[in-house]
């Protein structure tokens, strides 16, 4: 059988990942996601198990000492990591999107060179944080934080084999299926 590409997505907080993902995970559904761990708290909608796994800090302490993570990092008082045992079973039966932050990102290239690294930059730094108050899930503060990460998480694009712009989901997603069907079909 033959192995699946990993493909792993970053871009900055508010910048659509979710939306764009879901939408190219809709169109290609031999695509696989690879689901991450957190421990921070589920947000409405996000389900256990398929948005992220949702976890005690204690559990994620714990799986780290095992060497259970491909990759994992802090962020926003939160960790975030890829376990290994799924990403591994889900690139037997396909390729597989990872949607991690760039820390994570290089984490992977460094463990895994063949990856294929996709930033998804917004349209500007003004729609961002546009984007980011209308969702109203995040405080002021929280939103002057991601804004500040975002400025590094821009500079760090360059870093990715490809940057693509989310001005309209559809775009985007269009955009990223073509790398995709360059590199994994």
């Amino acid at each position: 059988m033959k192995k699946g590409k990993l493909i792993v997505m970053s871009g900055c907080s508010g910048v659509g990942k979710s939306t764009v993902l879901g939408e190219v995970m809709r169109r290609r559904d031999d695509l696989r996601f690879s689901v991450s761990a957190t421990t921070r708290a589920p947000r409405p909608g996000e389900v256990d198990g398929e948005s992220y796994y949702f976890v005690t800090k204690e559990t994620f302490l714990n799986m780290i000492e095992k060497g259970e993570f491909l990759e994992y990092d802090a962020h926003m008082d939160n960790y975030y990591g890829t376990p290994k045992g799924q990403l591994e079973e889900k690139l037997k039966t396909g390729s597989v999107i990872l949607d991690i932050e760039p820390n994570g990102a290089f984490a992977v290239r460094k463990a895994w060179p063949e990856a294929v690294l996709i930033f998804i930059a917004p349209p500007s730094m003004e729609e961002l944080e546009r984007r980011l108050r209308s969702r109203g899930d995040t405080s002021p503060e929280q939103i002057e934080t991601r804004l500040a990460r975002a400025k590094w998480e821009m500079e760090q694009g360059a870093k990715y084999d490809y940057v693509v712009v989310n001005e309209q989901v559809d775009a985007c997603a269009d955009e990223i299926l073509k790398i995709i069907a360059q590199v994994a079909d």
